[in-house]
């Protein structure tokens, strides 16, 4: 069975998780637990996580979307307005090791299930929150979005190619991302605590912290100079040369930062005299003098393709590489070879790509073994592991307290 093989490899076998989460940042936090051997179970509503609904584009029915943030995970649909169903989400909580939940504020505490009630229950239960601003604090009340989060953490001041532009967002929803692996090191870190001391906690992160911590360099440089600093386009703020620029045929970045790199790319373009210009001769220099220097790096490397640049960086041991698109990245062979493109057997969609786990382990190996579920596809299969009978659970279904996928 799916369940079997989860739960009984990786390093956060054994581990049971009860994920109360939809969209983004709660889901990734699953995913990410479950790709570790977690026994991840997704509670959804009698619809479905609403990025079922995030389409075009799909893939032989079902949502790319919702496909790509919920493999490796079992699904139950609750119907959470009917007592049956609380009953049962009740049952789940009292035998799990963590819960994962991304509701409003207050939400939990109205069905019954605030941390405190459940405690009491499961003192081993790890109780994780992933919410826009944090659980305590003026915002605590407040929704939260990505796009919100990027905002107010300074993120968008410092992303765009120059001063005096529009704010520009960065494109993938970094503050989701991000909350979800924050709050799966948390949980991680708590359940380590947990199997040395018997007790759980409360796990709480946020969009606004998640994207908080993007801003480590340019807040190390307010803290110090008292300013804000600005966007750079590819630039970096402390290093130069260290960025996109333009060839004949597309784009490569450098990082030329370091003296080091900076006496080799000076080498490959074939012009180690610029060294000798006051402008550029340290990285003080470089910064400071940033645009012109740029605009003379910009004529050499319009010279000539980036392959044959990349080629020259790489007999210098000058790092580089080029700017893929997406869907260049999923055919690097670098890509392919850490298996961070993957491909599982969805019920009914068939063979369907995703991302696979960024961490490796030596003994105790993550896996992408399984598709995301259809609505409902392990309702039966759950209930019959917290002790509901054959015909309680038909009765649930027909109640429809709980959903159950059409049997294939």
């Amino acid at each position: 069975m799916d369940r079997q093989v989860t739960r009984t490899s990786g390093p956060l076998a054994g581990m049971r998780v009860i994920e109360l989460a939809h969209i983004m940042a709660g889901p990734v936090c699953g995913l990410m637990l479950a790709d570790m051997g977690a026994d991840v179970i997704k509670v959804e509503k009698p619809t479905g996580d609403d990025s079922r609904r995030f389409v075009p584009p799909e893939i032989g029915g079902e949502s790319a979307a919702y496909m790509m943030m919920n493999r490796n995970k079992r699904g139950i649909a609750l119907n959470l307005k009917d007592p049956e169903a609380t009953t049962v989400l009740q049952k789940l909580l009292s035998e799990a090791d963590v819960v994962i939940e991304n509701y409003r504020k207050g939400t939990m505490e109205k069905l019954g299930l605030s941390y405190e009630k459940l405690a009491k229950v499961n003192p081993r239960l790890i109780y994780c929150e992933i919410s826009g601003f944090g659980r305590t604090g003026p915002y605590a009340e407040r929704g939260g979005f990505d796009l919100i989060a990027q905002g107010m953490s300074g993120l968008m001041s410092i992303t765009g190619e120059g001063p005096g532009r529009p704010p520009v967002k960065v494109a993938a929803p970094i503050s989701d991302i991000n909350a979800g692996i924050l709050a799966a090191m948390g949980i991680s870190a708590a359940y380590s605590n947990m199997l040395k001391t018997g007790q759980g906690q409360k796990v709480d992160t946020s969009l606004f912290e998640a994207a908080i911590v993007q801003t480590y360099w340019q807040s190390a440089i307010s803290f110090a100079t008292g300013e804000k600093p600005e966007p750079l386009g590819s630039a970096h703020p402390l290093n130069a040369p260290y960025q996109s620029f333009q060839t004949s045929d597309g784009w490569i970045n450098v990082g030329a930062a370091n003296q080091s790199n900076w006496l080799r790319f000076l080498d490959v373009i074939a012009v180690p005299e610029l060294n000798d210009d006051p402008r550029f001769s340290s990285n003080h220099q470089r910064m400071k003098h940033l645009p012109e220097l740029v605009e003379i790096l910009n004529g050499y490397m319009h010279q000539d393709t980036t392959e044959n640049w990349l080629n020259r960086m790489e007999r210098a041991s000058l790092p580089a590489g080029p700017v893929n698109d997406i869907l260049q990245m999923h055919a690097d062979p670098q890509a392919q070879a850490r298996d961070m493109i993957v491909e599982v057997e969805h019920q009914t969609a068939g063979p369907v790509k995703t991302i696979g786990h960024p961490v490796k382990f030596s003994r105790t190996p993550a896996r992408v073994a399984y598709a995301s579920p259809r609505l409902g596809q392990h309702s039966r299969e759950v209930l019959a592991e917290i002790g509901y009978d054959s015909g309680q659970i038909e009765a649930l279904i027909a109640s429809q307290a709980v959903i159950a996928a059409p049997k294939i």
